[in-house]
């Protein structure tokens, strides 16, 4: 056997419960370092309370003097319908299924069928839908001609409120990270000029600086630079996780994709986790589907998924932003 001809096809609660909720939800969300809402109910909103009120009153008497309801904001998060569609020939598609499944035991590669199968060709896909999603909802625009034009990103995002004026932010040049002390400069900067409240949300655990990898790269120069043996030791095995005061430090991961784009090539941002929104739904539009099969006129096997997302930013007093001139 050298091709897989089984056609695979989820809907309905399938696409939910096999494909898309393990990439969407527990360890797989998390990595993604922002909130991930799945299948809220479109148009999706999200709540936003103003928990800020003072609602302790001194005991007098009976009756209720609760005043007026609690302030309630709520965004409206702009999910696109996208496809996502991928072709590899026949043979490289055999080939890759099977690296994925040559180290499962009591697996025939003679006979590539049942559910070892389906998971191989499954988490193949997934992989690529997931990767391309993360992108997605940082490079995002809809107004490119090509690339990620899918659904709007946070870059594109962050760009309309600064040029609004709605955000705090600044510029760097290049000279400027010619030393690595100057990264702490930057973070003691979006720190002294976020907003209280995002001060506050430090001890929620949710805060986080987001970076590219040039500032990343710089910070961990400025930590080598430490003269402490727990440095030494960080320099030689690496470090799997940053933050400074305690605050998580993310490298964003962008590399290429922000190359061919008109968004800022290096930044860092500080805000909370949750102000970040990656919305995905599966289930509120008729045609929503993942596909898989073969395709014998051109030997190609075909992978399709069709869905919907969007990215939002719900309050913009929540970040604080630099990026390079």
């Amino acid at each position: 056997m050298t091709y897989l001809e089984n056609a695979k096809q989820y809907t309905g609660s399938e696409l939910e419960t096999v494909f898309f909720r393990p990439m969407l939800t527990g360890e797989s969300a998390r990595e993604l370092g922002v909130r991930v809402l799945y299948n809220m109910p479109t148009p999706t909103h999200v709540q936003l309370w103003d928990g800020q009120r003072n609602i302790l009153q001194k005991y007098t008497a009976a009756g209720w003097s609760g005043g007026a309801a609690a302030a309630k904001f709520e965004k409206t998060i702009d999910l696109r319908r996208v496809k996502a569609e991928m072709s590899f020939s026949a043979a490289d598609y055999f080939s890759m299924v099977c690296e994925k499944i040559a180290s499962v035991t009591n697996v025939h590669l003679e006979d590539l069928t049942g559910t070892e199968l389906e998971k191989a060709e499954t988490a193949l896909f997934r992989q690529a839908l997931a990767e391309n999603l993360r992108a997605t909802m940082w490079v995002g625009d809809t107004s490119a001609e090509t690339g990620y034009n899918t659904f709007d990103g946070f870059l594109k995002l962050i760009g309309e409120l600064v040029a609004e004026e709605s955000v705090y932010h600044n510029t760097y040049q290049d000279a400027d990270l010619a030393s690595a002390e100057k990264i702490v400069e930057f973070f003691d900067e979006l720190w002294t000029n976020a907003d209280t409240r995002t001060q506050d949300l430090k001890a929620d655990g949710q805060l986080a600086y987001f970076l590219t990898s040039d500032l990343c790269h710089l910070y961990e120069k400025y930590l080598d630079a430490k003269g402490a043996d727990a440095a030494y030791a960080d320099a030689v095995n690496g470090r799997p996780m940053l933050s400074y005061h305690g605050i998580p430090v993310i490298d964003v991961r962008l590399g290429g994709y922000l190359a061919p784009t008109s968004f800022d090539k290096s930044f860092c941002m500080l805000t909370d986790r949750r102000n970040l929104v990656l919305a995905v739904n599966t289930a509120d539009m008729p045609g929503n589907e993942v596909r898989m099969w073969y395709n014998p006129d051109e030997m190609e096997n075909r992978q399709r998924a069709v869905f919907m997302a969007g990215c939002a930013i719900l309050d913009e007093s929540l970040v604080t932003y630099l990026h390079k001139q």
